[in-house]
């Protein structure tokens, strides 16, 4: 009796299911490429030409957009885990999702640091209640909301559920944040969405450069933190681990 009790937990504790483990056999490659693509970065942005009008404070093109599409994809991840969560009450899809909100808090943060710079040195103010600002700032808040609404409330079925839902109403504001330039016009500071041709001469081989590099550090981060929050929860779960 104590025997099949003992293996019953043991079972309980392998709580990473084979899609975690797969994903977990990529993070080390995906860090390898990581590091080497980093330094082909670095040497493109260090090489770009300087713009003429905003000097070498443009460069921060290469970084800004690429965290702020980092985060929306942060954003997606969570409300599209969360959606299978509740379809398929999957705890790796919950955990999945958790994973995707930390990690697109993380890029929306830097992103909310390195706007400000930008801004100093085009516009001559750290920041302005443009829209754009206005709703990437909510979004921001948003989704620290779901971080502490999962850290506070415990790891219950019925938080996952009140969290996946929540995650999935937070993604009105992607589309709303990426077209309200669109939709307000000149009456906004942020400029324009980039579009093809939009780039001066030097400038697409270190923002693409940029974008691929940042996209991948995105997936090794998630990864990682997928991996970890999959070994917490399999700690949970061990007899005297602390959680229920």
């Amino acid at each position: 009796m104590n025997s099949s009790r003992e293996n019953t937990l043991a079972d309980e504790a392998k709580v990473p299911s084979s899609l975690e483990a797969r994903a977990a056999r990529w993070r080390r490659p995906m860090g390898f490429a990581l590091a080497v693509l980093s330094a082909l970065y670095a040497w493109t942005v260090v090489t770009a030409p300087i713009d003429s009008l905003q000097g070498v404070i443009q460069k921060i093109l290469y970084v800004h957009p690429p965290l702020a599409y980092g985060a929306y994809l942060g954003f997606v991840i969570t409300g599209i885990a969360g959606l299978f969560f509740l379809a398929r009450r999957r705890d790796d899809l919950d955990r999945l999702a958790v994973a995707g909100a930390e990690v697109g808090v993380v890029f929306c943060t830097l992103m909310l640091i390195t706007g400000p710079i930008w801004a100093r040195g085009t516009w001559g103010t750290w920041w302005s209640w443009d829209a754009r600002l206005t709703l990437t700032l909510l979004l921001w808040f948003v989704y620290l909301a779901y971080l502490l609404l999962r850290s506070f409330s415990g790891n219950s079925p019925r938080t996952a559920r009140f969290a996946a839902i929540y995650g999935l109403l937070g993604l009105v504001l992607i589309p709303l944040n990426y077209y309200v330039i669109e939709i307000f016009g000149s009456r906004g500071m942020h400029p324009e969405n980039l579009e093809r041709g939009s780039l001066g001469e030097g400038m697409g081989l270190p923002f693409a450069v940029g974008n691929l590099t940042l996209a991948l550090a995105f997936f090794y981060l998630l990864l990682l933190r997928w991996e970890v929050e999959a070994r917490r929860s399999a700690d949970a779960r061990r007899p005297g681990g602390g959680f229920e």
